[in-house]
C-alpha cells in the first residue's frame, strides 16, 4: 500500500473511532456520557469516573430515562445525583435521600434547571459515634410504596447497624413495584471476617445477599465490574492507594 494512503486511512480511522464508539453505546448510556462532560461536575468527580465507570454501571443497573429513582445517602460529595439528574429531566425523577445538612452543604449546582426532577427528601440520620454507624430515625422517601422504578444503595450499606439494614431493605422492598430493582454497591469484605477496625467500612457480599433476601428481593444479577484484584481487603477503605473490590448486586422485586 502506497504510504501516504496508508497514513491517511490512519488519521481518518482516529477521527472516526470516537464517532462510532459512541454510536455504539445504548440511548441510557449515551445520555450519561454527554452529561459527564457537562460544566457542573468538580476536578474530584472527574477525577473518580475511571474508577466508578458511570456510563457502564448506569446500564447494568438497568435504568432508563423515564423511571422513578430513589437515590439513598447521595452524601455531599453526590457523585451519582450529579449525572442522574439530568439524565432523567425530561421524563424522570430522581429522589435523593439524606439529611437536610448534607443538601445544605450541595451548592448552586442543585438550582441549575438540568436538575428539575430533583427532589431533595431529608431525613433524620445521626451518626453514632460509639457505634461507627449512621442511625436514621423514620423513612419517609416522598412518594407512595409501589411507585419507584429503581432504588440505589451506593458505597452506604456499611455505615448502619443490622437493625436499621433491615428496616432499609423492608422500606426499600415498600417502595418498589412489582418487578423494581434495588441495586447495593459496596467495599468488600472477607467472608463471615469478624468486624475490626480496618473492615468497618467494608461489607460482606454474602451476609448482604441473605440479608436482602429476607426482605423478600430476588438476586436478579451480579456484576464484576468493580472487582480489584490489587485489593487484598485486609486494609481500611481510605488507604487503599488505587481503586477498593466492590461488590455490585441488583435484586428483584418479585
Amino acid at each position: 500500500m502506497n504510504t501516504r494512503k496508508h497514513k491517511f486511512i490512519i488519521v481518518v480511522l482516529a477521527l472516526i473511532s470516537p464517532a462510532l464508539a459512541f454510536s455504539q453505546l445504548s440511548q441510557i448510556q449515551q445520555k450519561v456520557q454527554e452529561v459527564m462532560a457537562m460544566d457542573h461536575r468538580t476536578e474530584a468527580e472527574l477525577a473518580r469516573d475511571a474508577d466508578r465507570d458511570p456510563v457502564n454501571a448506569v446500564d447494568f443497573m438497568g435504568l432508563e430515562a423515564d423511571m422513578t429513582v430513589i437515590e439513598f445517602i447521595p452524601a455531599a460529595q453526590a457523585y451519582y445525583t450529579k449525572i442522574l439528574g439530568p439524565v432523567l429531566l425530561d421524563n424522570g425523577h430522581l429522589m435523593a435521600i439524606d439529611t437536610q445538612g448534607t443538601f445544605d452543604r450541595w451548592g448552586d449546582w442543585i438550582e441549575m434547571p438540568e436538575m428539575g426532577m430533583v427532589h431533595p427528601v431529608p431525613i433524620d440520620n445521626q451518626f453514632n459515634r460509639d457505634e461507627g454507624r449512621y442511625m436514621p430515625g423514620e423513612l419517609n422517601f416522598g412518594v407512595p410504596d409501589g411507585t419507584v422504578d429503581k432504588f440505589l444503595y451506593i458505597r452506604e450499606y456499611h455505615n448502619f447497624n443490622a437493625e436499621d439494614k433491615a428496616r432499609i431493605n423492608a422500606k426499600a422492598f415498600d417502595s418498589l413495584k412489582s418487578g423494581g430493582e434495588y441495586v447495593i454497591i459496596d467495599h468488600t469484605k472477607r467472608h463471615m471476617e469478624s468486624n475490626n477496625g480496618a473492615n468497618g467500612r467494608r461489607e460482606d457480599p454474602v451476609s448482604v445477599i441473605h440479608e436482602v433476601q429476607r426482605a423478600g428481593f430476588v438476586l436478579d444479577r451480579v456484576s464484576d465490574m468493580f472487582a480489584q484484584e490489587s485489593d487484598d481487603l485486609s486494609l481500611e477503605v481510605g488507604q487503599i492507594p488505587n481503586m477498593t473490590d466492590r461488590f455490585f448486586l441488583v435484586f428483584r422485586k418479585p
